[in-house]
């Protein structure tokens, strides 16, 4: 690892674990500071603002979730999918989750007021619904999938059900496994082959 590149990590730590602690609204680049090493005119020599900062944090989260779901767990592409929801809505055991969530809801908002905040959230968009997609095309294509089943459709609707979970959950508390359990319904009703050999072993 260079040290550019450990600097990069340090500081994206810095500012996820800041935004966690004081949300979009209140963080300050000093909030950030006192969560790294670095010193405040550290930061500021390698972003300018809090919200470059946050920009590329974005970005960084887009990276490191595509990485992330490019080698899935499951040996058919029905798990992989639930694999996918799973890191989506349950992307770790960190006590620090929930204010994220919020944080990054808060992030969402600005969407329609930022050009580069709706650019950002339109990639990390526009790569989740592509991973669904390509698995949805291979189940498909290796009988898993019922064969009139359209991937960019489904896809759609998967991604705007993984959205709308974060959103209701941010907002009302509503269980996310409920969510979970509910697109794992679908897949096994609306998406597999009804001429599958053995549809419950598509998710073993």
């Amino acid at each position: 690892m260079t040290e550019t590149t450990a600097t990069t990590d340090e500081l994206m730590e810095a500012t996820y674990a800041a935004l966690c602690k004081h949300g979009y609204a209140s963080l300050r680049m000093r909030d950030i500071a006192a969560e790294s090493s670095k010193s405040k005119a550290t930061l500021h020599y390698h972003y300018e603002s809090k919200q470059n900062l946050l920009y590329a944090l974005l970005d960084y989260l887009t990276d490191s979730f595509a990485e992330q779901i490019e080698t899935l767990e499951g040996e058919t592409a029905a798990e992989q999918i639930l694999a996918l929801v799973d890191s989506y809505l349950e992307p770790a055991a960190d006590d620090s989750l929930p204010e994220f969530r919020t944080a990054l809801l808060e992030i969402k908002a600005q969407g329609p007021y930022d050009d580069r905040f709706r650019a950002e959230l339109a990639e990390f968009d526009r790569m989740l619904r592509g991973r669904i997609r390509s698995l949805i095309e291979d189940g498909r294509d290796e009988g898993i999938f019922r064969s009139d089943v359209d991937p960019d459709e489904t896809a759609e609707f998967i991604v705007t059900v993984l959205n709308g979970a974060q959103t209701r959950h941010v907002a009302v508390d509503h269980p996310l496994e409920r969510t979970r359990n509910a697109l794992e319904t679908y897949v096994r009703r609306e998406l597999v082959a009804d001429d599958t050999d053995d549809p419950e072993a598509q998710f073993e």
